[in-house]
Formats: structure tokens, sequence, C-alpha cells
């Protein structure tokens, strides 16, 4: 299971596509908002940010991903009760939200969205979200018995889309190439041959090397973006290793293996139809939808 956080300013294009015909979505909980149609669920978020209009974004919008091994164990209920948990070990209470699962991958997902102004006006706090969303999935991963990949190597490549196709063929390439070269002059030239440009990001206006970049098709990573053992200082004391290996007469040595940061993504659909199919309506004056206004400006006072 991972997490994808992202957050915005406005709540329409969110809404639109959580209910994008073609994600074949399904409505699995909601709370605080009118499901009239989709514009009244985009309405009912608006009308609550007013209580606090100091939140600038105050959408926020989490993918929930879990492995396509965990499909059979994973119905509705169950996907449900572990986003709870995990908004709960979040620190997202008291808020309007909708959790809506996805049909068009293979693997199972859900889309929580919330807003960032709680029903009283206060603000959820998102500090230091993403480090605490990695260690809650982690922690329900294990919880709830799900798959958890042995590593990289058994990402389908072919479903890759960019810029994580070309960072997969940079990271297979740093494995084939950096166990066999002895130095950073060695390690250019292989990939050079493979057409990656490697680079180096020095400290301020000195000399003194930090990091390193990897460029291929036009784009570019930094080396822990690529992987965690491509940093600068590993590849660095790996060279070092295979050097002082290689004046001994000795194989060089292997980088460790490690569990991945990537998850896998498909684009197989299958069959599954909408239980919730929302119109997207015009707009005009609706009396159900005025009174919900009316109420969120009473509780603003």
């Amino acid at each position: 299971m991972m997490a994808k956080i992202t957050k915005g300013s406005a709540f329409a294009g969110a809404v639109k596509y959580i209910f994008d015909p073609r994600k074949q979505t399904e409505l699995l909980a909601a709370e605080g908002v009118r499901l009239k149609d989709v514009e009244s669920v985009a309405r009912s978020f608006e009308a609550q940010r007013q209580l606090n209009t100091r939140v600038t974004r105050p959408v926020g919008h989490i993918s929930l991903d879990f492995s396509a091994q965990d499909r059979e164990q994973l119905d509705n209920a169950k996907m449900v009760a572990i986003a709870r948990e995990y908004m709960e070990r979040m620190g997202i209470r008291e808020t309007q939200f909708i959790i809506g699962r996805h049909h068009d991958r293979e693997h199972p997902h859900i889309h929580l969205l919330y807003n960032h102004v709680d029903n009283n006006g206060c603000t959820i706090s998102d500090r230091h979200d993403r480090v605490r969303s990695t260690k809650i999935c982690r922690e329900l991963t294990e919880k709830h018995g799900l798959y958890i990949s042995g590593g990289k190597e058994n990402v389908k490549r072919n479903r890759l889309r960019e810029p994580d196709a070309t960072k997969y063929r940079i990271y297979d390439a740093l494995v084939r190439h950096v166990p066999q070269s002895a130095s950073w002059e060695e390690l250019q030239k292989r990939l050079r041959s493979e057409g990656i440009e490697l680079g180096f990001k020095t400290k301020g206006s000195t000399s003194q090397v930090e990091g390193v970049r990897f460029t291929m098709n036009n784009l570019s990573f930094n080396g822990s973006k690529v992987d965690r053992q491509s940093s600068y200082a590993k590849i660095d004391y790996a060279l070092r290793q295979n050097n002082r290996a290689e004046q001994q007469s000795l194989p060089p040595v292997q980088q460790p293996q490690h569990r991945p940061e990537h998850h896998e993504s498909t684009m197989v659909g299958n069959s599954i139809g909408s239980l919730f199919d929302i119109p997207i309506l015009p707009n005009g004056i609706d009396p159900e939808e005025e009174a919900f206004r009316h109420q969120m400006q009473r509780k603003k006072k």
C-alpha cells in the first residue's frame, strides 16, 4: 500500500477527476457533502472552505494504491476500513470527504478527497504529511497482511509511462554498470553508451561534490530519486570498493538489495461498472443548494 498526496486550491477539478466516467468510479463513502451531482459535491466543499479563507490550499487529494496481488482480499468494505484508519492516523477528522474507487487499472486503488478546513472552520494540519503517510502506509500494510513487493525488478517496464519509463531505464543501466566500474570516469563512459549523461552537483560556489544527476531523453533525475542506492555517496562508495577489489584481483562488489519506492501501475481495465453515475449538470439555482450554502454561512458567523 502506498499513498500519493496532492493539494490544490479549487475542488471542482478534483471532484470531476474522481467521478470521471472513464474511471468507472464507485462511490464508497461520503460525509458532509451533497450528492445530487458532481457540481453539488464541489459546491459543498467550496462552501465549507469559506469558514476559513486563510487556508489557500484547502483541497486534500490522496490516492491509496494497493498491489494487484491484494485484489482478491480487498473488497470495498475493507478498502473503506483501511482508508478510515489511514485518515484517523493522519489526523483527518471532523471534515468533509468522499472516497471513490477507480476500476481503470489492474491494481486496486481508491481516491480520498477531503477539506483541509474542518467542520468548525479549523485547519487540518499537513505538516510533514508525506513522512507521516509513508510510515502509516507501511504499518497498515503489515497490519492487514497486504503484499510487499520484492523489488524494482518486479515492475513491468513495458507498462510504465514517462517519466517513470526513463527513470527505470537509468536504474537498470546503473544496476548493470556500477558493479563493473572502478571509477566515475569509467561509469560515465558506460552510461553514455546508453544515452545517459552523468553530472555532479557541487556545494555552493565550491568544488565539493554533494550530489549526482542523470539525464536521458531530456529528463533529469537526482541519483536518490532514481533509487535510494543511487545517491552520490553510495555510488562513490561502490566505485571505490570496486577499484580496491580490482587492484587486489578480487571480483567487484555488488550493490545491496533493497525494497522499492515505486509502486507498479498498469493500464489494464475491467468491466466493473459504476454504481454512482453522476451527470455534470449546467449551472442553475437549486433551492437545496441555496439552503446548504446558507447553513454554511450561519456556521461561519
